[in-house]
Parts: structure tokens; C-alpha cells; sequence
């Protein structure tokens, strides 16, 4: 197998709080996790290790995420000079955007595909972190990388994804990973 990671931020600061989504990196990070397929491993990384996550992510033969070249990436941009635009990314959101024209929110692919749901939403999480419940924070960024990967792992097996419409009728959208 490949050395494949998969991983997820949580912010400190709301878009709202920051002035709008073009000020990403002003978020800061909160949390970050990563899996390690390879070894079956997940890693926990606060502010103080975002040296460590990016080096974790240059490690990897590939990185998989949702919404991790808009987002993500840009919140670990605040800490490095670094671009993080060579690192070679599977971002399924991306994906799902050229395909359908919209773009669908992980709860509702996962939904779909897994009959899953993520456990809290990110502004959940900088509640979370504001009252410094960070094993909070943690266990819920670990479940979103759980089902990124799951999600992954579905459509890299089968050659597609599921989502439902504004009627709950539920769509195949073919994927290449």
C-alpha cells in the first residue's frame, strides 16, 4: 500500500469572526488529525505541532481529505511559507464539485455512501475548544477523518460515490481515485 494520509483541521476562530472566508488563515488551527493507512494509525497535532503535520503531509505518497486545498491547506499556511500546492492531494471535494456543479457537504456524501454521519459540525468544534474541552475537539476531528477516509476507500473500491438530492432521491457520482 501506498503511504496515504488522511487528514482534517478544526479552527479556532469562525469564517464570521475573522472578517469572511478569504481570511482562512486567520481561523488558526485548533486541532488537527491524521491517519495513516499504512500503519492503521491516527495522530493527534494542536498549534505547537503544525511543524510536525506538515511534515507528516510531505511524508506521504498521497494526502486525502474533503475541502482540504480551499481549506485546510490554507489554515496550515498561517504557520509556514511553504505553499503546500506540490503536495500530491486527492481532495475529494474538489472532485465532487467538477463532477455536480454544487458542492456537497461531507455529512451528506458520507450519509449516503456509508449510511454515516459525522458526530458535531465544525462550529461545534471552536465551541469546543473555547471551553477547552480539546479531547472534544480531538475525538470529533478523528471521527471526520475516519469517514473522509471511509468515504475514500468506497469510491477508490467502486468507481463512485452516493449523494441525495433536495427530493432525498439518492445519485451515483463516478470517481477516480
Amino acid at each position: 500500500m501506498r503511504h496515504i494520509i488522511t487528514f482534517d483541521v478544526e479552527t479556532q476562530h469562525t469564517a464570521s469572526e475573522v472578517g469572511g472566508w478569504s481570511n482562512i488563515r486567520d481561523m488558526r488551527l485548533a486541532v488537527a488529525v491524521t491517519y495513516d493507512a499504512a500503519d492503521n494509525v491516527y495522530r493527534d497535532y494542536t498549534e505547537q505541532d503544525v511543524a510536525a503535520l506538515i511534515s507528516t503531509l510531505r511524508g506521504a505518497d498521497l494526502v486525502v481529505g474533503y475541502n482540504v486545498l480551499r481549506f485546510d491547506y490554507e489554515v496550515l499556511r498561517a504557520y509556514t511559507d511553504d505553499p503546500l500546492a506540490d503536495i500530491r492531494t486527492v481532495d475529494m471535494l474538489q472532485d465532487l464539485y467538477q463532477a455536480l456543479g454544487w458542492r456537497p457537504k461531507l455529512d451528506d456524501v458520507a450519509a449516503a455512501t456509508l449510511g454515516e454521519a459525522k458526530s458535531a459540525d465544525g462550529l461545534q468544534a471552536v465551541s469546543w475548544f473555547r471551553q477547552g474541552k480539546l479531547d472534544q475537539v480531538i475525538t470529533y476531528c478523528r471521527h471526520d477523518v475516519e469517514v473522509t477516509w471511509k468515504v475514500y476507500e468506497f469510491g477508490r473500491a467502486n468507481g463512485y460515490v452516493k449523494y441525495r438530492d433536495k427530493r432525498w432521491r439518492e445519485h451515483k457520482v463516478p470517481v477516480k481515485w
